[in-house]
Order: C-alpha cells, then structure tokens, then sequence
C-alpha cells in the first residue's frame, strides 16, 4: 500500500519498474502532464486512475476527483483542458444508483471545468475484486506558445507559494473512513484550478514550477521538485496556511498535514519578482 501513497515508495516504483520498461526522452521530464508537439500544437497529456473509499465524502465524491484530478495535472503545465476520457470499472453487484451518482458527478464537474467527456470505456470485475466503483480519466489540452513550466526550472531566490489551506481533502475522507467526529465538518477542497493557472499566466508567462500537492501531500511535492531542479527549499511552517480543525485532526490521529492529500490547491515557484 506504501507504493501507492505518493511518497518515496511510490518514487521508487516509477524510477525502478516502469521508466526502465518504457522510458524515453517525454517521460522524462516527470511532470503531472507531458507536453508534447503534435501537428504544429503544443499539447499537454495526462492521465491517472482514482480509487477512494467511501465513494462520497464531504464537499464531493469519486467523480469529482476524477475530473478535477486530470484538468489539474493539465494545467500544472500551464495548459488550457479541453477533452477528456472516462473509464469505470466496477465491481459486481454495485448498485447501479452508486454508478450513475458517480458518473453525473463526472458530467457536473466537467461541465463546471469547461471540459468536454468525448470517451470512455466501462468494465465489470467479480464481487470482492474491487470497491464498488474505480475511475481512469485521461485528458488533453493546449499549451500557450511562451509557457514553459516543468520541475526542473526552480531556481535559487524563487518564491514558492501555496493557493490556499492545506490537508482538507486528506482529512475529511479519513473522518468518514473511520467514522471520526471533530466538532466541526471538514470538507474537500476538490475543486479544478485551471482558470486559476489561466489568470496567474496572465500577470506573467514565467512562471517556472506548478504542482498540485495531491497524494503525499505539500512535502511530496517539494520534495520532488527539489530533487529534479538541484534545489533546496525553506520552509516557513507558520506561513503555510493550516487549518484550525485539519491541525487538530491530525493531532488526534498522528498525521503531519505537510504529507496530507489536497485536491484542489496549487503550489507555485515564481521569480521573486513576480511573487
């Protein structure tokens, strides 16, 4: 299960299993999208699967993240979305409410995000091989001519920035998962962020790094991006935005919300200029 946390185990597999299997010079750049020139266009590529338990949770659900999750890794590479694929495969004896909840979910979010669904595929597996439902959304977009954001450009005297609190998406799953109660409802920042790139790019194309902190959180993130750029990064723990209840909770159950999961945040390296 550490394999697929987002963390160091889940670096390894990629670097020792699947970038020797099919490595090459696009791969590469190990960014949440590729970018890639097709018929005179820049295009970004991205795809993920997404797998959640319970299948809603507060401030959204499985279909929410499988929308948001792709238009965002798309526009981490500063691109616009514009299509994407959606793939179910669900487990035998699912209730068909469950699988047509999810995929409206999908539409009202697609819809919300200015993307179109233009395929999709669906499977079945026997009870007991799967959770209910899983989700595999692949997306494209274009990538403005003058934008150039991958890991590799932090610099030293960068500033980095973070879009807005962290941790709520981690924790408000965990509190349904486990049945917890923390005085107060902690929702999912699931949300897509796409038109927030679109509007940071209007002030300044330069911007050098995007990530969305989604599993492993804001230290994974960083950690990954220091390591392909060569750079260090100082962080100063009571400028990062921490809610009140995500710090209690993760209090209670042992948790640091740097290594939380977001889904709807941005983590930005600017020239400090520009900041």
């Amino acid at each position: 299960m550490g394999h697929g946390g987002g963390g160091a185990l889940s670096a390894e597999l990629i670097e020792q299993v699947f970038v020797p299997a099919y490595g090459n010079a696009v791969l590469a750049g190990m960014t949440d999208s590729a970018v890639l020139q097709l018929g005179g266009a820049r295009l970004a590529l991205s795809t993920d699967s997404y797998v959640v338990r319970p299948l809603f949770f507060p401030g959204g659900c499985l279909g929410d993240l499988a929308v948001n999750g792709t238009v965002n890794d798309l526009a981490m590479s500063g691109a616009r979305p514009a299509y994407l694929s959606a793939a179910f495969v669900l487990e035998e004896g699912v209730e068909l409410a469950v699988v047509e909840r999810v995929a409206r979910a999908i539409g009202a979010a697609a819809e919300t995000a200015g993307v179109t669904i233009a395929t999709g595929d669906t499977k079945v597996v026997e009870a007991g091989h799967g959770d209910g439902v899983y989700v595999t959304t692949a997306g494209v977009g274009l990538v403005p001519e003058r934008v150039d954001i991958r890991p590799q450009r932090a610099r030293p005297g960068d500033a980095v920035i973070v879009s807005g609190p962290i941790g709520l998406h981690g924790v408000a799953v965990l509190s349904v998962r486990e049945g917890l109660e923390f005085g107060v409802e902690i929702a999912s920042d699931t949300a897509p962020l796409a038109d927030l790139v679109a509007t940071m790019l209007d002030v300044t194309p330069d911007i050098h790094v995007l990530r969305d902190p989604t599993r492993g959180g804001l230290a994974a993130s960083l950690n990954e991006i220091a390591r392909a750029s060569g750079t260090g990064v100082r962080l100063a723990e009571r400028a990062i935005p921490v809610p009140e209840a995500v710090a209690n909770a993760c209090g209670f159950l042992g948790l640091d919300p740097l290594y939380v999961a977001n889904e709807g945040r941005l983590v930005a390296f600017v020239p400090p200029g520009e900041a």
